[in-house]
């Protein structure tokens, strides 16, 4: 029995072998193998994170410092605010400039990414090659030096207050930002107001009745332009018949600066135009393939049919080609909200440079700002997100 038993141990220790050498060398169990090991060590590489930031906190762990008064000012605000406001007032501030140059970065660069893809496409040879020149130097050249040079523009190049250029009836230019009327309505503008939200709404709902039918009778309504008799043309005749109801606080030179009215400060101006401009090469370059992947033959039917070239491109192509845009367009929308972090390097006060910036510096609670900041950049990249997955599922091809 010993003797047997011992043969029998000799012999299964060559057949465990060839069993885990059979399970490595098949290329799947392999590929198992090696996936199992990799999601462990990055499960024990974060759990070490976990542990050692949770040794690494006290018991004071807590967000009670956004009640504190903030006790700094902020150059650019759209809401209320002074230095006795609180931390929590402060994120709201930066939260709403973060939200207004990402808004109007993304406008501007849709703007003017769609005519650089156009211009490349030119068959004007200077237009075509000024186009290109612009995408290849903006496109290699990294943001922040655009955020810089913008800025050491506007701030040394414009002149003083007392130099104002005066742009408009009102509105002066200089290095400190441009200053311009600030409207202040009477209680009656609501009713202009109204009529503005209604006229939209009005254009929306004409839009899908006009459609329905045009599809069932072939009937075409002018919707542009009734659109822009209600949203426009209604409210501005509402607007002189109710007699002007808005007052207009102008900006007077008072001393070194302008006192009254409304400010775009110059932070706001070069990070705006900086993050458009720089977007606009790449969105540009989208364009461009977008276009180049419809198929040659659209154009030349609808040439074919007497359509210029220009009502071609805008109801042919771009319509088709938008299917191909929209996708790395929302790319881009996400770079442009994400990018606007950069604006720390200049002073302009958004949700990084106050809640993340000048609140974390003085409360010391960097944990707690840096989960508000990237909270707050995770939402406003999903809300991105799901609003262009919406319009890219809306315009795609239905199969019938």
């Amino acid at each position: 029995m010993s003797i047997g038993t011992a043969v029998d141990n000799k012999s299964s220790v060559p057949a465990r072998r060839n069993f885990v050498s059979r399970l490595w060398n098949d290329k799947e169990t392999r590929s198992v193998i090696i996936q199992i090991i990799a999601l462990a060590l990055m499960f024990a590489f974060f759990a070490s994170l976990i542990n050692n930031a949770v040794q690494n906190l006290d018991r004071s762990f807590s967000y009670e410092f956004l009640g504190q008064p903030a006790n700094y000012d902020i150059n650019q605000t759209l809401i209320e605010y002074d230095s006795r406001s609180s931390h929590l007032r402060a994120m709201y501030v930066g939260i709403i400039n973060t939200l207004l140059v990402a808004f109007c970065g993304i406008v501007l660069a849709t703007v003017l990414g769609f005519i650089l893809g156009v211009l490349r496409l030119s068959k004007n040879w200077l237009t075509n090659k000024i186009a290109y020149v612009y995408i290849e130097y903006v496109r290699n050249v990294p943001l922040l030096l655009h955020i810089l040079l913008l800025h050491g523009i506007l701030v040394h190049s414009l002149p003083r207050p007392k130099n104002a250029l005066n742009v408009a009836d009102g509105a002066f230019l200089t290095n400190r930002g441009l200053f311009m009327p600030k409207p202040l309505p009477e209680p009656i503008m609501w009713a202009v107001i109204g009529l503005f939200i209604a006229g939209i709404l009005f254009a929306f709902l004409f839009r899908r009745w006009a459609k329905k039918v045009q599809d069932e009778t072939g009937k075409i309504y002018p919707v542009f332009w009734i659109s822009v008799a209600a949203i426009v043309v209604v409210p501005v005749i509402a607007f002189f018949i109710l007699g002007k109801p808005v007052a207009w606080d102008t900006p007077e030179l008072k001393g070194f600066n302008f006192r009254g009215g409304m400010v775009v400060r110059p932070e706001f101006m070069a990070l705006w135009f900086a993050l458009s401009l720089y977007t606009a090469a790449f969105i540009g370059e989208i364009v461009r393939a977008g276009i180049l992947a419809v198929s040659h033959g659209q154009t030349e039917a609808s040439m074919a049919l007497g359509i210029s070239r220009g009502r071609t491109l805008n109801l042919v192509v771009i319509p088709q080609a938008l299917r191909v845009i929209v996708p790395p367009l929302a790319s881009q929308y996400l770079n442009i909200t994400k990018n606007s972090s950069l604006a720390l390097a200049i002073g302009y006060m958004d949700v990084t440079a106050t809640i993340g910036g000048i609140s974390l510096n003085q409360t010391g609670r960097a944990i707690e700002c840096m989960l508000i900041v990237m909270g707050l950049y995770l939402l406003f990249s999903l809300l991105i997100s799901t609003f262009m997955n919406w319009y890219n599922n809306r315009i795609k091809l239905v199969e019938r």
